[in-house]
């Protein structure tokens, strides 16, 4: 039997790698995507052929992951919750897709996963099997009793790796588990799975790695103008980028001034709730400018119904349904919403905040004269319309205020 299996090269995925060539007498072949967490690969394949991988593979995907996820998924406004920006929800169907391909080029019979049974990850990874690889296998030891029953702490596996010379850094763990990449970075679990513990205390500004605390950002506010055409965002202050650019730029300027922090509780797929705290400060200063310039360019009609499908646009990446027939038919929607929004947003950063200093786009729907509050040149809106207007929409409330009258409006104790 021949397993790929999502590999970090941590004490996790070590023993995962390890436990699952040892339960499936399989040959084992380790992946490892590079989407911008910044952790060290150095001396990560020979680690990995060291636990007893065949083989490693070790992509770096940022390009990809900022132009074919983050892009449309920004594109369509998309927050899960109100709140949430998906960063880790969008990466987990490109890690799947690299890994059913990887599994398609090694003839392997399974892809394996060390997600957790009691989170949203195994839904993403293994829906995303589903859809482009319904044939694999899927191996989730975390929801094998074996595993579990042998492994039920840290310290057991820091032992079986011991025993099998592993090299792993048996550190204590963490209180509170990270996960990072291009778009933010999510802190759970731990000293943070007490919904009063203030994340944003002084006494934990340590845990925070893209952003400053806002009250430290300095204290003078900076601008920076962002191009768009057609939804996507395509030059930072002037100079062209290709989307990992502007992200990683947008991260920069956001972390210094430190926009993008949200503390929430959110309704995990599975069925309960979790705290988590992320830092979005590129995505948050994306997300923000692309509204301005979408409130200059897009029709209202358009706006309202695009809109009306964010939240189960959110939702749908968020539950792992990236490569759902649904999901592709809200994107072609999305795509055509995007049609004429180009154009240039400027933002002030300041002190944790993003704010508007102006918008402007040669497709702009707004007529100043039109909205002018004086005399109208264009003569194209005539105030007298207004009456007519007014009593038309009207006409039903009137209706049912004779019928029912008036009183019934009122608000009852």
């Amino acid at each position: 039997m021949k397993i790929v299996l999502a590999y970090s090269g941590g004490l996790d995925t070590s023993v995962l790698l390890s436990w699952i060539k040892e339960t499936y007498n399989a040959e084992m072949i380790a992946f490892c995507a590079n989407i911008g967490q910044e952790e060290e690969l150095k001396g990560l394949e020979k680690k990995a052929r060291t636990t007893g991988a065949s083989k490693i593979y070790i992509d770096d995907l940022q390009e990809e992951f900022a132009r074919d996820f983050i892009f449309p998924m920004m594109q369509a406004g998309a927050i899960y919750e109100g709140q949430y920006f998906l960063g880790t929800s969008i990466a987990r169907p490109l890690i799947a897709k690299r890994m059913v391909e990887i599994a398609r080029a090694e003839k392997a019979d399974a892809i394996a996963h060390g997600a957790t049974g009691k989170g949203n990850d195994q839904v993403r990874f293994e829906l995303t099997a589903a859809a482009l690889a319904p044939d694999l296998q899927i191996i989730a030891p975390w929801r094998d009793e074996r595993f579990r029953k042998q492994f039920p702490g840290r310290s057991e596996m820091i032992a079986y790796c011991a025993s099998r010379r592993i090299p792993v850094q048996a550190s204590a763990k963490k209180p509170y588990s990270m996960d990072r990449n291009l778009l933010h970075i999510s802190f759970e679990a731990g000293i943070l799975e007490d919904p009063w513990f203030d994340a944003f205390a002084p006494s934990n500004k340590g845990m925070f790695m893209l952003s400053v605390a806002p009250e430290d950002a300095p204290d003078k506010s900076e601008y920076v103008t962002l191009d768009f055409v057609k939804g996507d965002c395509v030059a930072v202050n002037g100079r062209r980028l290709a989307p990992l650019g502007v992200m990683q730029a947008l991260n920069r300027l956001g972390g210094k001034h430190g926009v993008g922090r949200v503390d929430m509780v959110e309704n995990r797929f599975v069925g309960m709730k979790s705290r988590g705290v992320y830092e979005t400060p590129g995505g948050s200063i994306l997300h923000f400018a692309h509204r301005q310039i979408e409130s200059l360019t897009m029709d209202r009609e358009v706006m309202h119904l695009r809109d009306s499908l964010i939240p189960k646009y959110a939702t749908l990446v968020y539950n792992g349904f990236w490569y759902a027939p649904e999901r592709l038919a809200l994107q072609a929607l999305v795509t055509e919403s995007q049609r004429n929004v180009s154009g240039t947003v400027r933002v002030k950063l300041y002190k944790g905040g993003i704010y508007t200093a102006g918008r402007k786009s040669a497709l702009s729907l707004y007529n100043p004269h039109i909205a002018t509050m004086e005399a109208d040149p264009t003569k194209a809106y005539n105030q007298d319309d207004a009456t007519g207007f007014i009593r038309l929409n009207g006409l039903r409330l009137r209706v049912h205020s004779q019928v029912n009258g008036a009183k019934n409006l009122q608000r009852r104790r």
